[in-house]
């Protein structure tokens, strides 16, 4: 039987993937503003797992290794699925395609998450209520990246690229799953940050990286790298594994589709972009989808 105090946390940690969903729903703006002031997105995501990763050693532990080689090998996935490959995808994907199909691309990750896990971990398999709870979320998504405009442009090389990162960041979370039990949160982020940041080493040999003093004296580009790095990569990576272990993986990755929502809230605010009946639609529908996905007694965990 659920405790009242197990039930109180658990509604905490929903609380807080939704917390972390917005702070990231936020990062597309950021992003761009350091873009606008002369940075390319390599460099955006080179300096914001940074400044992470040195952040980082103040609290994590000393240690520096996994404990064995299978668990490393793992370490460096997350590195890549969790940091180079998914922003290298998603970020070239940006500038070939458009951003609305790359959005509604990205944001099949809870689906894709759902199917990995759905594989070969029975308690992570979503019953019929969860199913069409996160496909009416997921319909909701549709309506609010569309936002009323109902053409997509079709654009091979970018919407592969988008669902090379869409699927990066399922088993992401599938890894996560893997080595979470064996190492501490911290540990296991750390890792993250300093593989994203060396498998990133090769294409920086090409393409060579933004080192010009007179760009990061501006405070709009010292000011968002330190929210990109401290806040929405630091921060949020760590919360966001402990809410994973916490909820489980796929009712976590369910939140991923109030990105849109943040993000257009953002860009109303930011750069007066208009918010349609669509969109309120939209986000109405994945507020729906959510409440069926997370309503579910059987969900519950009871060994927080």
């Amino acid at each position: 039987m659920d405790t009242p105090m197990s039930k109180n946390r658990f509604l905490l940690f929903n609380l807080l993937a939704f917390a972390i969903v917005c702070v990231w729903g936020t990062t597309f703006v950021s992003s761009k503003v350091l873009i606008i002031n002369g940075l390319r997105p390599i460099d955006a995501f080179f300096y914001r797992f940074l400044i992470a990763y040195i952040c980082i050693w103040a609290i994590a532990p000393r240690k520096l290794f996994c404990d064995s080689l299978k668990d490393e090998l793992l370490a460096v996935a997350l590195g890549v699925t969790g940091g180079s490959a998914y922003f290298m995808a998603e970020n070239t994907a940006l500038q070939i395609s458009t951003v609305t199909n790359v959005s509604l691309i990205v944001c099949t990750t809870p689906i894709l998450t759902a199917l990995l896990l759905s594989i070969g971990n029975r308690d992570e398999r979503m019953n019929r209520r969860q199913i069409i709870g996160s496909l009416v979320a997921f319909a909701g998504m549709v309506l609010v990246v569309l936002n009323g405009k109902f053409a997509l442009k079709l654009s091979p090389v970018g919407d592969l690229l988008a669902f090379v990162a869409a699927w990066a960041w399922a088993f992401y979370s599938l890894i996560t799953k893997l080595l979470a039990p064996k190492y501490s949160n911290l540990f296991i982020i750390r890792k993250v940050f300093f593989y994203g940041l060396l498998t990133l080493v090769p294409v920086l040999f090409f393409s060579g990286l933004t080192t010009d003093i007179a760009i990061f004296r501006k405070p709009a580009v010292w000011l968002n790298l330190l929210f990109l790095g401290l806040v929405a990569s630091l921060v949020c990576y760590v919360l966001w594994n402990l809410v994973m272990k916490r909820i489980g993986v796929v009712k976590a990755s369910n939140y991923i589709y109030f990105n849109p929502v943040v993000a257009i809230i953002t860009a109303s605010i930011v750069i007066g972009e208009r918010i349609t009946p669509f969109a309120m639609l939209g986000t109405a529908m994945i507020l729906i989808g959510m409440y069926q996905v997370e309503n579910v007694n059987s969900g519950l965990h009871t060994d927080i």
